[in-house]
C-alpha cells in the first residue's frame, strides 16, 4: 500500500519554492486561468493500482455480506426466525452498498487508466512534431 496521510507529517507541498515530487498536485493547468492536479507517469498508474485494490478489497466484503443475507435462524419459533429475517436484510443492503462501493473505486481506476492514454498520446504527438522540426529526443 502506498503513503499514508499523517497529519503531523512532513509533506513537501509544490508552490513558488516548493519541491514537485511524483503526487503533487496544483500548480498551472493547461486549462484557462485555472489551476488543477498535476501527476506524472508513475503517480497515475499507482492511483490507478490503489483504486483497484480498494475495488478488490470492497469485493471480498461483499462476499462476507452474502454471507450475512443467507442467514438461517437456530431455531423454529418466531423469535429465531424473525431476527434471521433482519440480519438477512441487513446483509442484502450491504452488499448492495459495497457494490456500488466497488463500481465507483474501478470508475475512478478507470480515469487513471484514461490518463495514462491521454499522456502517452501526448507524448507521443509531441515526440513526432520534434522529430519533423529537426530535433532529437
Amino acid at each position: 500500500m502506498g503513503e499514508v496521510y499523517d497529519p503531523g507529517g512532513n509533506w513537501q507541498l509544490p508552490g513558488p519554492n516548493g519541491i514537485p515530487h511524483a503526487g503533487s498536485y496544483g500548480g498551472e493547468s493547461s486549462g484557462p486561468g485555472g489551476t488543477g492536479f498535476q501527476y506524472d507517469v508513475e503517480t497515475l498508474r499507482e492511483l490507478a493500482r490503489e483504486w483497484n485494490d480498494l475495488a478488490n478489497e470492497f469485493a471480498d466484503d461483499r462476499r462476507q455480506a452474502r454471507t450475512l443475507a443467507s442467514t438461517r435462524g437456530p431455531g423454529l419459533e418466531y423469535a429465531s426466525g424473525g431476527n434471521a429475517d433482519q440480519i438477512r436484510a441487513s446483509g442484502q443492503a450491504l452488499d448492495t452498498a459495497l457494490q456500488a462501493r466497488v463500481e465507483y473505486c474501478r470508475a475512478m481506476a478507470a480515469k487513471f487508466v484514461a490518463a495514462l492514454g491521454k499522456y502517452a498520446t501526448a507524448e507521443e504527438t509531441h515526440t513526432a512534431e520534434i522529430k519533423q522540426t529537426g530535433g532529437t529526443l
